[in-house]
């Protein structure tokens, strides 16, 4: 089924460079997963990982030797899986937010990219390469800089939040009696301080996002309810603006018995986080949109569901595009300048994206608008109800439905 012979070398090489030689000079695992579902390949590395010996490996289904389980030790649903994804979609998969539990029980944080194979005359993809890597040190490092930053911004936030309380008092016309000047600049003052707190809040919250500490209770939920309910909450801040809010859904949707039934696009996540990804995004199309109309759409196929948030706004020049989602960054011009911001948003989003095998990118011109893609792993009704049924069975005190 796979063919991994190497050309001869030349002969000046010393020792023939066969794949065996190849895959135990790799430091990362490499793991070979056929359209069976059965290991096929299974490098040393991958056996010093997972505490399994490849003679043990090959030949068993992929779900019984890689168990990848989330920050809370909870193993993904067999539909998720990075492999069982790769397999099923044909493209590749990345995953750095997940654990493998060993043969012996140990949970290692592993950095795992799946791959799909294509083999056969028809260039269809016979099975998927895994590699993955122990990053144990990596996670160390992370987590030695983010309990600084969290103890920093813990401790900076209490006299922050003091401040801003006296301002508050000072400003209540019922407490104090402050002249027109006065009242000016001390509004002028709690507004910084408030956007001071909301930056140790973000600092807090990338922190815990690029360590794995960030809480996630991810569930079946149907991605339509959230964010039409976010579109219809962002029409009056739309109206305020003379900006017009669209809300498109998918052009697949059927009409059955007179009644328009719309798609329903069932996905793993945590309902909180990405209500807060969506929002943000939705803000900033509204912020950075001066006159036209910002779109809210929804769409997919059977394993892909995508938003789509678009503006006719001011658009982000090409040269700022690759660095957007880092921390920090922020695009200069006149008007993120007068709107503010941590530059931390993009950056949390791309990082509660990821954690369900999801990707967010921006396609956006200077001054003709953005568009900003989500895509999050679907799940087909049936994947769903059975989803929920084992969850409702697990959470039931006496294991039953």
């Amino acid at each position: 089924m796979f063919g991994f012979g190497s050309k001869k070398p030349k002969t000046s090489q010393p020792q023939e460079l066969n794949t065996e030689f190849l895959l135990s000079a790799i430091v990362d695992g490499v793991v070979l997963v056929g359209e069976d579902n059965a290991i096929h390949l299974f490098s040393p590395a991958a056996s010093s990982i997972s505490g399994w010996a490849a003679q043990e490996a090959i030949g068993l289904d992929f779900r019984s030797v890689l168990v990848i389980t989330d920050e809370h030790g909870q193993p993904y649903p067999p539909e998720l899986h990075p492999f069982a994804q790769a397999l099923r979609t044909h493209s590749t998969v990345k995953n750095s937010r997940g654990l493998l539990s060993t043969k012996g029980g140990k949970l290692v944080p592993i950095s795992l990219i799946v791959s799909p194979v294509i083999e056969d005359v028809n260039k269809m993809a016979t099975g998927v390469l895994g590699v993955l890597r122990d990053i144990t040190s990596e996670k160390l490092e992370e987590n030695r800089r983010s309990e600084f930053v969290s103890t920093a911004s813990h401790e900076m936030r209490t006299p922050i939040a003091a401040i801003e309380g006296y301002l508050a008092l000072v400003l209540n016309p019922k407490v104090a009696t402050v002249d027109n000047r006065g009242r000016n600049l001390l509004e002028k003052a709690h507004t910084a301080t408030k956007h001071l707190s909301q930056l140790f809040v973000d600092l807090l919250t990338s922190a815990k996002a690029e360590d794995g500490r960030l809480a996630s209770y991810p569930k079946i939920i149907e991605l339509g309810e959230i964010l039409e309910q976010i579109a219809d909450a962002a029409h009056f801040t739309a109206q305020k603006k003379g900006l017009e809010l669209k809300y498109v859904l998918s052009a697949g949707t059927d009409v059955r018995g007179g009644k328009i039934v719309r798609p329903l696009f069932y996905v793993y996540v945590d309902p909180n986080r990405i209500r807060e990804v969506l929002q943000n995004l939705v803000d900033n199309a509204l912020k950075y949109t001066a006159e036209g109309t910002v779109t809210v759409a929804l769409t997919g196929d059977s394993s892909v569901t995508q938003v789509q948030i678009k503006d006719t706004g001011i658009g982000i020049p090409e040269e700022d595009l690759p660095h957007l989602f880092q921390k920090f960054y922020r695009v200069d011009n006149s008007m993120t300048r007068s709107v503010g911001g941590t530059g931390l948003g993009l950056f949390i989003s791309k990082r509660v994206i990821e954690l369900y095998n999801g990707r967010i990118w921006v396609e956006s011109q200077d001054n003709k608008g953005s568009t900003f893609f989500i895509n999050l792993p679907r799940l087909t009704t049936e994947q769903a109800l059975q989803m929920q049924k084992t969850e409702a069975s697990t959470l039931s005190p006496l294991g039953n439905p």
